[in-house]
């Protein structure tokens, strides 16, 4: 189940993609790079909330072996 972290960080990726075409479209470079940034940031958030999940998987995984 994706944890918080990956939520956000595909909610701003695809705002990020958004800002980008649009401002593609409408020839804005401040928009075209705020769209840039935010999809990169998305990429972190959401690789940063994977690691997390993955940790807890693992320490949850550890914790039923120890109970058996």
């Amino acid at each position: 189940m994706w944890n918080r972290d990956e939520v956000k960080g595909k909610t701003d990726r695809v705002k990020g993609k958004i800002k980008k075409r649009i401002g593609d479209l409408s020839d804005n470079d401040r928009l075209r790079g705020e769209g840039e940034a935010d999809e990169a940031a998305g990429r972190v958030r959401e690789t940063l909330g994977k690691g997390r999940r993955k940790v807890g998987e693992t320490v949850e995984n550890i914790g039923k072996n120890i109970k058996r």
